[in-house]
């Protein structure tokens, strides 16, 4: 059967890491960033929106599943938002039919649903997430550890929204995920063989 894995992940957990190298074990490919890359060439977008867009509810969403929402006439300032997360769900679908892969967030395991993937939820305590942002800063950024704190709740609040935008099932909840991973002060590369060897049990029972 085709082996599709999802990540999702909170901020600064390890969570993009640990799809990357969990697909490099399992020679099949990682997609994340190409995702992004992808809808803002085909649409036109800067990849910084789209990045902005892809991870926070559309605002004033509809209050119905974004099935419903987008077979609505949307208003002319709700256009883009919608635009992005319907070449999302194509272009996620699109690498899922393509065969074997990793995808990184994009609410990626309830629009692959029928395709049965090993949904893994990535989480750790909040100093090591804190770590880990201070280690990956780019070159210049000096956030103190309280900024960085309130930039992590604002990004998983987004991600918290955005997939309320899909379905109602809660994002970050055990009930929502097939394995939850813990990387509080561990290395990412340590985790993998036993990630390897949990995919492949589920795979080859599935």
């Amino acid at each position: 059967m085709t082996r599709i894995i999802t990540i999702n992940r909170e901020f600064g957990s390890g969570g993009r890491e640990l799809g990357k190298r969990l697909a490099d074990a399992l020679g099949i490919p990682c997609y994340d960033h190409e995702i992004i890359q992808m809808i803002a060439r085909e649409n036109g977008f800067d990849e910084r929106y789209v990045a902005n867009v892809s991870e926070r509810s559309i605002e004033a969403a509809y209050p119905l599943t974004i099935g419903h929402r987008f077979a609505m006439p949307s208003m002319p300032v709700m256009d883009q938002p919608i635009r992005v997360a319907v070449a999302q769900r194509q272009i996620v679908e699109n690498f899922a039919k393509q065969g074997d892969c990793v995808i990184v967030g994009r609410c990626a395991d309830v629009i692959l649903k029928e395709y049965h993937p090993l949904n893994i939820f990535v989480y750790a305590d909040l100093d090591s997430k804190v770590a880990r942002c201070q280690a990956r800063a780019p070159e210049g950024e000096n956030l103190t550890r309280r900024e960085l704190e309130r930039r992590i709740r604002q990004v998983e609040r987004g991600r918290r929204q955005f997939r309320e935008m899909y379905t109602e099932s809660k994002w970050g909840r055990k009930e929502s995920y097939d394995l939850c991973v813990n990387t509080s002060g561990l290395e990412i590369k340590a985790l993998i063989p036993a990630l390897v060897a949990y995919a492949d049990c589920w795979f080859g029972q599935a």
